[in-house]
């Protein structure tokens, strides 16, 4: 009987028999499977370089205050100003003045720039506006080529002209000695006014500058961040009376040997009481050569600066111009 087209194709093909694979082609296969496994790895390895290259460095973290009690605290921040204190007996305002309004137009002045540099460029301003009236009074133009050396200098000179203006109408041409009146004067905080009054006024207050700032936070007398925060938590560590002075020691301290990039840590008179210590040089020689102004022999801020500065080895800085 014949069998059609269609009944053909309904009868399913034979599959081969399966062939026994020899010793050797197992062999090749698992060296394909090999090469493929480490390629495929190596692959995988590249990816993950890339991928961790590509990722920045997590920037280390702020060392956490340690946990120190209150009274502990207060021993440790005291004993530290009493070894200040050894260090620098003849701390003092690093800017050149001989009356109230002097110290206060300087500080306004000193924002944005070096006491040093304040220092230089008052003479001329003072000896041609000797007075609260003389300044106010003046022409904007003039004090700003004067104060051009000190930086933002048409700012600053709104800010000094301002002040003598609220001064010779509001309070008869003198400086105030509370604290409420003078941060009304246009340019002032009470940072300027904490240096006005604890210097010219003899009424203690704290100066927290830059300075000031990092050495409270890296001796972990406080982790506040702001000025007017700091200062209170500062103040709660020492009696009134200290305030002023205490001031003094940390920023004298702050620009010759506690640096914001460098401290000397191996030259520091406080070290064995510092959490800090070791984030700077520690090597005794090498810290010395980092130190700073009159400890490491060169010029201070004021160009007139105390008696007991010069007599414990201080130099007074140049004048604006000089060699």
């Amino acid at each position: 009987m014949r069998t059609t087209a269609a009944a053909e194709e309904a009868v399913p093909a034979q599959a081969p028999t399966p062939v026994k694979k020899t010793a050797a082609a197992k062999k090749a296969t698992a060296v394909k499977k090999t090469a493929a496994a480490k390629k495929t790895a190596g692959v995988k390895k590249t990816a993950a370089a890339k991928k961790t290259a590509g990722v920045k460095k997590a920037a280390p973290a702020e060392k956490p205050l340690v946990a120190e009690p209150s009274t502990a605290l207060v021993r440790r921040a005291r004993r530290i100003n009493r070894e200040l204190a050894e260090v620098y007996p003849y701390a003092h305002p690093e800017l050149d003045f001989e009356n109230p309004f002097q110290l206060l137009v300087a500080t306004v002045l000193s924002a944005q720039t070096t006491d040093l540099r304040v220092n230089q460029t008052t003479p001329a301003l003072f000896a041609r506006y000797p007075t609260p009236e003389d300044l106010a009074a003046a022409n904007p133009e003039e004090v700003e080529e004067i104060l051009r050396p000190t930086g933002f200098f048409r700012a600053k000179t709104k800010s000094v002209i301002g002040l003598s203006k609220a001064l010779a109408e509001e309070f008869g041409g003198e400086v105030p000695g509370r604290l409420e009146d003078l941060v009304r004067l246009p340019g002032v905080g009470r940072k300027t006014a904490f240096v006005v009054l604890g210097n010219a006024f003899g009424r203690p207050g704290i100066t927290v500058d830059t300075h000031f700032q990092r050495l409270v936070r890296r001796w972990q007398w406080t982790e506040e961040t702001e000025p007017d925060k700091i200062e209170a938590a500062v103040g709660a560590l020492f009696p009134k009376s200290e305030w002023t002075m205490l001031s003094h020691h940390v920023i004298f301290h702050g620009r010759r040997i506690c640096h914001a990039r460098k401290p000397a840590c191996g030259a520091c008179p406080i070290a064995p009481l510092c959490p800090a210590y070791g984030e700077g040089e520690t090597d005794p020689e090498k810290a010395r050569a980092l130190l700073k102004y009159e400890k490491g022999g060169y010029p201070g801020q004021r160009l007139n600066p105390p008696q007991a500065y010069l007599d414990a080895g201080g130099v007074p800085a140049p004048p604006l111009g000089a060699g």
